[in-house]
């Protein structure tokens, strides 16, 4: 399977770090050229693409405004020519008392989940479907599955995503585009200090396998299901998640 995405392009949003960076680095690794995307942290774009090399494009482009999204597509044919995997993997992992989530905060997360995902699949449609062997795999939360206080709108969005996986999966089909959802469970990732993420819906949970999972294990899902060898699965859900939620 070396190389296994040699002459494809991947695009990654939220690569900056922890899993989005993985899964730029297992896709580069596996061949592909990858654009790699964050909302507002150029040095970390840049430092995950120096890690790649010359086969890489780093691009600040806020997943939620449409005439961003588009301009990052215009720049990746433009550098690239083409677009064969896109991971739809921005997300805002928030957790907040209820009755402070006001409409602008449910809007900026559901915003970023889940319209940014639909926003970077409709700006890549075209070459998507001219690719040959497309794929679309969006990440998920555990959350989605088995809900969590204080996370309406990740809860929300996630399931959403989810739903998304499926219908796309039906509309990209003749056009022999893939589409699939990794849903990662609990990953030791970088957080920010106000996510809570850890001492709240994380920190309640365990593992069958005993320990927390890699952000490299779930790019390893990622780069299963861009390539060669899950070509004959669509639709589907992937839980990578030691056994914490058996789905």
């Amino acid at each position: 399977m070396a190389r296994e995405l040699q002459g494809r392009v991947a695009l990654v949003t939220g690569a900056g770090r922890n899993i989005g960076r993985a899964v730029a680095l297992a896709l580069a690794d596996a061949g592909a050229a990858v654009v790699v995307n964050a909302k507002s942290s150029q040095a970390e774009i840049d430092a995950v693409a120096a890690e790649i090399g010359a086969a890489s494009l780093a691009v600040l482009a806020d997943v939620t405004d449409p005439a961003a999204v588009e301009r990052m597509a215009a720049r990746a044919l433009e550098r690239f020519g083409r677009l064969d995997i896109l991971v739809n993997n921005a997300a805002v992992r928030a957790v907040e008392p209820l009755e402070r989530i006001g409409i602008a905060r449910w809007r900026e997360v559901t915003g970023v989940i889940l319209d940014g995902a639909w926003l970077c699949a409709r700006s890549f449609l075209e070459p998507l479907r001219s690719s040959g062997a497309g794929a679309i795999v969006n990440i998920g939360g555990m959350s989605a599955h088995t809900g969590a206080a204080g996370r309406p709108h990740v809860v929300a969005a996630k399931a959403g995503l989810a739903g998304l996986t499926r219908a796309l999966a039906h509309d990209l089909a003749p056009h022999g585009v893939t589409v699939n959802c990794v849903v990662p469970g609990l990953i030791d990732t970088v957080r920010g200090e106000s996510s809570g993420e850890r001492s709240g819906h994380e920190g309640r949970r365990t593992t069958l396998l005993g320990r927390r999972g890699t952000p490299e294990e779930v790019a390893a899902a990622v780069r299963f299901l861009a390539g060669p060898g899950a070509r004959y699965i669509t639709g589907q859900t992937l839980h990578v998640n030691g056994g914490a939620f058996l789905g």
